[in-house]
């Protein structure tokens, strides 16, 4: 049985559809292809998440919050950025996309031009995530988690409803921060700063 999850944010549908077995990569390749206004990701146990376009306001946050990582990075120089749409195949075997993320320029070379043209076989070294109204805490929680455990040296949850920002480190608990102004990416990323006011 092969499970599709259907997210929305309003609320998570699950839909199930008999099958032989999982997607394989190709497969799961392939339905991306054809699919391409969804945003999709797969679990490390097989499960496909389809998530519809996020809502106007969600949007405009991400978009402002992937703007200055990105602003940030054309001045450090050391890595490259990536938006919501953009795929990682985590070693765990998940394909996943985070609001934003950045890969250091060392490891995103050492890629070929198909992996990088595909769901890249790579962790990001930063990953941020904005949580939205229909996001459960706990399912974004467990989602960092998972980046770190997979390489990502560096996380930013941050929970608007609650205008709480957790920070995932490799071998530590979350740090928590409750109404912060801004975040800082120090020392992972030097001199990056992530302002909040237009973000809450």
């Amino acid at each position: 049985m092969t499970q599709l999850l259907i997210q929305t944010e309003s609320m998570p549908l699950t839909v199930n559809f008999p099958a032989i077995a999982p997607m394989t990569h190709a497969q799961f390749y392939e339905f991306c292809q054809a699919n391409q206004d969804l945003r999709i990701e797969r679990t490390a146990v097989g499960e496909v998440i389809i998530m519809p376009p996020t809502f106007s306001d969600t949007g405009n946050r991400n978009l402002k919050v992937a703007q200055q990582l990105a602003n940030w990075a054309d001045q450090d120089g050391t890595g490259e950025t990536f938006d919501s749409s953009t795929g990682f195949t985590l070693p765990n075997g998940a394909v996943r996309s985070p609001d934003a993320s950045w890969i250091k320029r060392e490891r995103w070379d050492a890629l070929t031009n198909e992996e990088q043209a595909s769901f890249a076989p790579i962790c990001p070294d930063f990953v941020i995530e904005l949580r939205s109204a229909s996001d459960a805490l706990a399912t974004l929680q467990a989602k960092l988690q998972e980046y770190i455990n997979n390489g990502a040296g560096l996380g930013f949850l941050i929970d608007r409803k609650n205008r709480t920002v957790y920070l995932y480190r490799p071998g530590q608990s979350p740090e928590v921060l409750e109404h912060p102004e801004a975040v800082s990416g120090e020392p992972e990323l030097p001199g990056f700063v992530l302002q909040l006011a237009k973000i809450w």
